[in-house]
Parts: C-alpha cells; structure tokens; sequence
C-alpha cells in the first residue's frame, strides 16, 4: 500500500513539475503566435519543443552530477539572453520593416534555437534528477508530453490574439520574448 501511494505521491509531483516547466513554452508560444504562424507550423513547432523537453532533461540527468552547480545558474542566463535577443529582433523588425512579417523562423536554425531556449530550464531540472532517485523515465515522458501540448495551446491562442492586434502583433510578440528573457536574467 506504501509504495502505491510513494509512486502516485511521485507521479504528482512530476506533473507539477512538468507544468511548471511548460509554462514558459506556453507563454513565449503566444508571443510567437501572435506573428502569424499557420497551423502545421505549430504542430511543427510544439512537437520540437516536445523533443527537445525530452532530449535537455536527459542531457541534464548524464551531466547533473558533475555540473550542476556550475551550469545551472549559467543555462538560465543563456536562455534568458537568447530570448531576448529574439525579441529585440521581432521589435526591430517591426519597427523597421512593419509591413513583411515572421521574423522568428520556425524553421531550420531558427525553431531549434526557440525551442533551445525553452527548453533550457528542462535542462536545469534534470541536472537535479541525475543526483537524486526518481523516476526519470516518467518524468522525461511527462516533460515532453507537457511541453509540447502546452506550447501548441501556447501558439494556438497567439494566434488568434495576433488577429486582433494586427500589424502590431509583432511588436507585441517581440516585447513579450524580450520581457520574459529578461525575466530569466533578473
């Protein structure tokens, strides 16, 4: 009976922990959704963030007993600063070129350093489950699964806000990016 409830005990707060990790993708989703962005380019999109919530905790786990300390307080200023230069990028471009959009590229290069810099907190968190005993393989899956889904709701509702602000979506989009990086650093 102990041990049923240890491992709902576990699953719950993996969960939590999985959300919590998910709401920067859903939040920087809909700064990134407010471009314009159709809908298999945000099925692409959160299914990248998804691997990625699933490929940065198990990097995190092989290395976390070695760095941890040291690349933990580091990864979140390299993401918070690769957020903001995509941000400062979106407000420059919609600043001086108003009328062509997309400036983050959700493709190539582009969508891999987003869902970098989404992900890099997932990083952080299994530099902390390579030194402690967990379940690490339901707590990737749980990563993964609620990073991506929280990110297509994410560009979803970005989406149909950017409709509403209309050319200034991107202006929008990009103060969001660069605040939330911000955010990260401070």
């Amino acid at each position: 009976m102990d041990q049923v409830l240890f491992q709902w005990g576990q699953f719950l707060t993996l969960l939590m922990i999985a959300f919590a990790l998910s709401m920067d993708a859903f939040s920087l989703g809909i700064g990134v959704g407010m471009v314009g962005i159709r809908l298999r380019e945000i099925l692409k999109v959160s299914i990248t963030i998804g691997l990625f919530h699933v490929a940065m905790p198990v990097i995190g786990i092989f290395v976390g007993a070695y760095l941890s300390d040291l690349v933990g307080d580091i990864a979140v200023f390299i993401g918070g600063g690769v957020l903001m230069a995509i941000g400062m990028h979106m407000l420059w471009n919609g600043f001086i070129h108003g009328d062509q959009r997309s400036v983050l590229k959700t493709k190539g290069f582009g969508l891999l350093l987003f869902a970098f810099s989404v992900s890099l907190d997932a990083l952080t968190v299994g530099f902390s489950f390579g030194l402690i005993e967990v379940n690490r393989v339901l707590a990737i899956a749980l990563f993964g699964i609620m990073g991506g889904a929280m990110s297509y709701f994410g560009l979803l509702l970005g989406k149909s806000v950017g409709g509403w602000l209309g050319d200034y979506s991107e202006l929008v989009g990009g103060l969001i990016l660069f605040c939330f990086g911000l955010k990260f650093i401070l």
